[in-house]
């Protein structure tokens, strides 16, 4: 095995950066190593948590093992109510997504989750912040568009997709 080298703690502002322009390159592989240097060296940077949370989500659409598990175990690390509310409802909403694309019935279940969260962190966010009710009526409309038959909305998403049972 190598072992990793590690980066400076003064380049921290500048590493994270480059992790933000990795993912919007739609490489969320490269942004989630750095997130990692940055964390090896500073383990409770919220900016790296959060971005690192993204890369992952980057991913669930490649069903890389283990991404959705290790997404969530990021979530109570971030301190804010707030954030911690909106990202897990990012994340349930792109762990529908991926779904979805697959054709899976269930990921209507993640989309109620991700409403959850999303109308918790509203109930927490700044008068003139509208982020979590975009993201809501983001899943509602997905909802809408594709029609979801009545009995998949009770579906219960933590037993289909739980962290021992494998992706359909």
């Amino acid at each position: 095995m190598y072992e990793l080298k590690q980066i400076v703690k003064e380049s921290i502002p500048k590493t994270l950066e480059k992790a933000l322009r990795y993912r919007l390159l739609n490489e969320p592989l490269q942004a989630e190593s750095i997130c990692r240097d940055v964390l090896d060296i500073d383990p409770e940077n919220q900016q790296a948590l959060v971005t690192l949370l993204l890369a992952l989500t980057d991913q669930f659409e490649k069903e890389l093992p283990g991404t959705l598990h290790e997404a969530q175990h990021l979530l109570p690390q971030i301190r804010s109510d707030y954030e911690r509310a909106y990202y897990e409802g990012i994340t349930s909403e792109r762990w529908g997504n991926a779904h979805l694309g697959k054709g899976a019935p269930t990921s209507i279940g993640w989309y109620h989750a991700a409403m959850r969260c999303y109308a918790n962190a509203e109930a927490l966010s700044d008068p003139d912040d509208d982020d979590a009710v975009l993201r809501w009526n983001a899943c509602a409309r997905i909802i809408q568009r594709h029609d979801f038959a009545p009995e998949s909305i009770s579906h219960d998403v933590a037993a289909e997709f739980g962290d021992d049972v494998p992706m359909r």
